[in-house]
């Protein structure tokens, strides 16, 4: 007996020590990798201050695909190393200032109000009863619930023009309450449903932005920046009409795609419908909450959709946050408790802080300026291709779309207008219909990503690795279908 014991305790010190020494190979490998850029030669054309700055950020996002520590720590170590250092600002007092600039951006808090909205739906019940009457008519089969839920951001996406509303303040609250139907939780029964279902939700939003100029406020900058600095107009129609061939394929095969390279552990479930029919019958009446939190959700898609010329779409969360609380949907307890919503919005205001440094100390304009100025000896159909691959790769250095199109699209525009043959026109679009699908890429890559990676159901390797696969396919039939 006593044997057993010790040979036990031998083999938990030993995994014990194992796991330890790979915490502290994975912690060593972001510093190893910053440093060993570091110490290159600064190439020519940028400043040395950019090039570390760039060696940091690069060690930053190892650090978040290994993760030793959580992602939010991550960022947050990393921004302040940035201010520390002086590789943005020099003087303290401006270096503060952009440490803690992410936190005034509004996709930020439009993420954290994601949270509570999710929070209401699942304090009033409202979120169970919306996601059993899913599943009462659709959960037999688990890929038609894929296909409901990219329906159901295709119906809205065209009059949203904030994806990260729409897909985290909308969507995301009622899938997120399905899986738990089916007893799949974050953690080890997440694959159960869960993960497919989610994800499926993520790469639905990136679809739906590109598909509707409308879909995307990024969408509507793009537009405006094509018009002042080629004179080239693109219409709502002709966006549409160009991502639509695109569009159909993407939509018929994205749930049915996803449902292949990351499989559900359940496919049929014959008798969960009967089950969600029962559930609610027992719920009764719906409640004066739900009513409530009901009516909070439809004023939130009316001024979302109508109002974003009256108010700012963060500013709209913000509000109903504060009335979903003086209405005692949640309580203020409830807000302060919820650890995954404070996390994602220190994670998130961080990286945005990160990535957008890249473009304040022009590593991003530079790197775009010396990938474009090698394609100019390539054939225009050819080159325009490169372009495009240049411009969709390029944001894994952003985590907001609006600043990758305000530092580089410009950029590669005027890069293809200066090979002579390219159809400028065709391209512009082409660039343009390429910013909602790379929201897949990362974690970060748009709005609705750090909800979907908050909420548990998506491991951290299996999100990089599916951004990775999902980005080259979309990419592929843009490029396949959408350039003839």
């Amino acid at each position: 007996m006593n044997t057993a014991v010790s040979a036990a305790k031998i083999d938990s010190q030993t995994v014990g020590k194992s796991t330890a020494a790979m915490t502290v190979a994975r912690a060593l490998v972001p510093i190893i990798v910053a440093v060993t850029i570091a110490l290159l030669p600064v190439p020519a054309g940028l400043k040395a201050n950019s090039w570390y700055y760039f060696a940091l950020f690069i060690g930053v996002i190892v650090g978040l695909m290994l993760e030793p520590l959580p992602a939010a720590a991550i960022g947050f170590i990393g921004v302040a190393a940035a201010g520390v250092l002086g590789l943005v600002e020099r003087k303290p007092p401006d270096a503060i200032r952009w440490v803690l600039s992410g936190f005034s951006n509004s996709s930020v808090w439009l993420i954290f109000a994601a949270f509570m909205f999710s929070l209401g739906y699942e304090k009033t019940g409202l979120g169970r009863r919306v996601a059993l009457t899913l599943v009462k008519f659709l959960g037999g089969k688990t890929l038609g619930l894929g296909y409901a839920i990219f329906l159901s951001d295709l119906i809205l996406a065209p009059f949203t023009p904030s994806n990260t509303s729409r897909s985290g303040g909308t969507i995301y609250p009622i899938v997120r309450n399905i899986p738990g139907l089916y007893g799949s939780q974050p953690g080890p029964t997440a694959r159960k449903i869960g993960s497919y279902l989610l994800w499926t939700a993520l790469a639905s939003s990136c679809i739906t932005s590109s598909m509707f100029s409308t879909a995307m406020s990024s969408n509507l900058l793009a537009l405006d920046l094509i018009k002042k600095t080629i004179n080239v107009e693109i219409t709502w129609t002709q966006w549409f009409l160009g991502f639509l061939p695109v569009g159909i394929i993407l939509l018929i095969c994205m749930p049915l795609l996803a449902y292949k390279i990351y499989p559900p552990e359940i496919k049929n479930s014959k008798e969960v419908p009967p089950w969600a029919a029962r559930e609610l019958a027992i719920l009764g009446k719906v409640s004066g909450k739900e009513i409530a939190m009901a009516a909070i959700v439809v004023v939130a898609l009316v001024l979302w959709i109508f109002g974003k010329n009256l108010i700012d779409p963060a500013m709209v969360a913000i509000v109903l946050v504060c009335l979903m609380v003086i209405s005692g949907i949640i309580r203020w307890d409830d807000v302060l408790g919820n650890k995954p919503a404070w996390n994602v919005l220190v994670w998130f205001a961080t990286l945005v802080t990160l990535a957008e440094g890249l473009n304040k100390v022009g590593f991003a304009t530079w790197f775009a300026k010396y990938a474009a100025s090698h394609l100019s000896g390539l054939s225009p159909i050819p080159a325009m291709i490169a372009l495009m691959i240049i411009f969709f790769g390029v944001h894994y250095l952003f985590a907001s779309v609006t600043a990758h199109v305000a530092a580089i699209l410009p950029v590669i525009l005027l890069a293809g207008a200066a090979i002579p043959g390219v159809p400028i026109r065709t391209f512009a679009l082409l660039l343009c219909l390429s910013l909602g699908l790379m929201g897949i890429i990362t974690p970060y890559a748009t709005g609705p990503g750090p909800v979907f990676f908050g909420c548990g159901y998506i491991p951290r390797k299996d999100f990089w690795v599916l951004g990775l696969v999902f980005g080259v396919i979309f990419l592929a039939v843009l490029l396949v279908i959408g350039v003839p």
